[in-house]
């Protein structure tokens, strides 16, 4: 398909996907807790992530696996800044992966260039004129509540409709608060309050974004889903996070290919291969007619 190309404040128009690499500053992620929390490890693995073909950086310092609990806003703050503020001071274009309103505007005061809120701003109501003022990108995601109980909200009659519907409702909310909607990012939250056979059918129906018209962030690292789908035929045990990501890849060049602005994933290279292989295609098919 033709990819759309979305001009977003302070973001490079690119004619592929984009890669968002993720650097968690946290003790309990699901796959990496506890590998980056040194801010000095940190910063080296932004690097690392950038030099490998991350076009940015998402930082987070707040866990959003199943079943975790909120921390409090100083300890997410000690967390991320040091390494925002360094990763951006050396050109690496940021992304904050938070829901607090108070963070994301230190992170961006200190050289964050978007707000990636896994809740689409309902965990915060001060998140929206927050960002509004700042003028940066927004990640609206598709959320129905916090990590220790989404696992019970994954209910719906037609999880294609429902999930961009409720993006489209946050949206108009999110506008009717102040927001530009050019500032706006979509993502249907693969793994938020879904079952796995409602991941696998998001992924399966990424062109029902196109409604939107606006850019579409994906993000399916190291997900259950993939983990269910390889799982130990012996045993039937799921295939572990860490031991995903070529399946990772395989799912984010599927992505680009329905479209989707960006893909947010921990293992970077093999992504930003991916993508780029899906792009020489789309531009040799157009050149082939």
């Amino acid at each position: 398909m033709e990819r759309p190309l979305f001009e977003l404040p302070g973001i490079p128009v690119r004619d592929r996907c984009a890669v968002m690499g993720i650097l968690n500053v946290t003790p309990d992620s699901f796959s990496d807790g506890g590998r980056w929390r040194d801010p000095g490890r940190a910063v080296e693995h932004g690097l690392q992530l950038a030099a490998m073909g991350a076009d940015v950086v998402d930082v987070g310092g707040e866990s959003t696996r199943p079943g975790a609990c909120r921390i409090p806003a100083e300890d997410e703050l000690a967390r991320v800044l040091p390494v925002v503020r360094a990763l951006a001071r050396q050109g690496v274009p940021v992304s904050i992966d938070t829901m607090r309103a108070r963070v994301a505007q230190a992170a961006v005061d200190a050289g964050a260039r978007i707000v990636n809120d896994v809740s689409g701003g309902l965990a915060d109501r001060a998140m929206a004129r927050t960002v509004a003022r700042s003028g940066v990108p927004f990640v609206v995601m598709h959320w129905r509540g916090q990590s220790r109980a989404m696992d019970e909200l994954a209910d719906y009659d037609d999880v294609v409709t429902e999930v961009v519907g409720e993006v489209r409702c946050r949206m108009d909310a999110l506008v009717s608060a102040g927001m530009d909607p050019q500032q706006i990012v979509v993502d249907p939250g693969l793994g938020f309050a879904k079952g796995r056979r409602d991941d696998w059918t998001l992924l399966a129906s990424l062109d029902a974004w196109a409604a939107l018209g606006r850019p579409l962030l994906v993000g399916p690292s190291r997900k259950r889903f993939l983990g269910e789908l390889l799982s130990d035929p012996a045993t039937g045990e799921f295939r572990p996070a860490r031991e995903r990501d070529a399946a990772t890849a395989a799912t984010a060049a599927l992505a680009a290919a329905q479209g989707a602005w960006a893909v947010r994933v921990h293992e970077v290279g093999a992504v930003a291969d991916a993508v780029r292989v899906e792009a020489a295609l789309r531009a040799h098919r157009r050149t082939s007619i």
